[in-house]
């Protein structure tokens, strides 16, 4: 039995047919069936049904079909471990994050993994944690950075947490300082610049807004992240962001806490449980672990911001987890 045959096999099996799955693992037709019959006679088993031209999985080739993708991949994580083994001067990482990590979060840690290993090709998607969980599954990513808990069960992925994260309101610089943390309900009947439709921090805002007792005033919605911030250092309104992404914002915008309990997010790493990340992902795990912290991010320790105080935890407030 040899890789070679396992690849032919499963392009049969995926294509449910044989001239697709030639041209998709670029052989002529005659070769890949000679190659497959080999195959069948190694197991001593039909791994296909052929009866008028459909092709069908027998229940051998059910069987095998996880075992041989699982063999595949193995190997090609062994032939990428071999080939980046060379003080990982060549590679890849291939690395999901959601749009408002690829903002905050990417940048510093991109640079010094760069720095370190100036070789190896970042090959960035950006998307919301359901799909980069999907993504992951599918093996086209190494790695991700989601929002945890997952927005639903993956028992073949490994997560690990990285931090925490306080969600903050952000103004125009010009407005008025509140003089203290605010709360949800104090959201009610300001204009609010809000995410386009798929953005998780757009379902949580609303949700918080409802669980308040209200349901919140839109002046300008639809937009990506740096849209939003825009909007908001326009004077349109204001916006609840994550704590990293206003701590990036500039002077424009002025940032104010949320009263206790808040809201936060845990920011998680995750990858495939059944195939160990390429040695460049690992070292790209390495510099994630090492460079952030391990706690909570604060407003206290952003420019401009307006801290918890007493009055804060006074105050009350909406608590609850992100989920993208």
């Amino acid at each position: 039995m040899q890789l070679q045959q396992l690849s032919y096999f499963v392009a049969v099996a995926e294509t449910r047919h044989f001239t697709r799955a030639a041209e998709r693992v670029h052989v002529s037709q005659p070769s890949l069936s000679q190659q497959i019959r080999a195959l069948e006679r190694d197991l001593g088993a039909e791994l296909f049904s052929r009866a008028r031209g459909n092709i069908a999985l027998t229940d051998a080739g059910e069987a095998l079909l996880p075992l041989a993708r699982r063999i595949l991949a193995d190997a090609d994580t062994a032939r990428r471990e071999v080939q980046e083994l060379a003080q990982l001067r060549s590679g890849r990482v291939r690395l999901g994050a959601t749009p408002s990590l690829c903002t905050a979060l990417l940048p510093d840690v991109l640079r010094i993994f760069h720095s370190l290993h100036p070789g190896i090709q970042l090959v960035i998607e950006e998307s919301g944690s359901h799909d980069l969980v999907r993504e992951l599954a599918r093996g086209t990513l190494d790695l991700a950075l989601v929002v945890l808990p997952l927005p639903a069960p993956a028992p073949a992925l490994t997560t690990v947490e990285l931090l925490q994260e306080d969600l903050v309101v952000v103004s125009a610089a010009t407005a008025p300082p509140p003089g203290r943390p605010l709360r949800i309900a104090d959201l009610e009947g300001r204009p609010l610049v809000m995410f386009r439709h798929g953005y998780d921090l757009r379902e949580l805002t609303v949700a918080a807004c409802r669980a308040a007792g209200f349901e919140p005033s839109f002046t300008v919605e639809g937009g990506e992240m740096d849209a939003v911030l825009g909007f908001v250092s326009a004077g349109l309104g204001v916006a609840v962001v994550p704590s990293m992404v206003a701590a990036r914002a500039g002077r424009d915008l002025r940032v104010t806490a949320l009263a206790d309990p808040g809201l936060r997010r845990t920011i998680g790493l995750a990858h495939r449980s059944d195939v160990a990340p390429p040695r460049a992902a690992r070292e790209l795990m390495r510099v994630l672990t090492e460079s952030l912290p391990g706690t909570r991010v604060l407003p206290e320790s952003l420019p401009g911001g307006t801290g918890r105080g007493e009055a804060g935890a006074a105050a009350g407030g909406v608590g609850g987890q992100a989920a993208g």
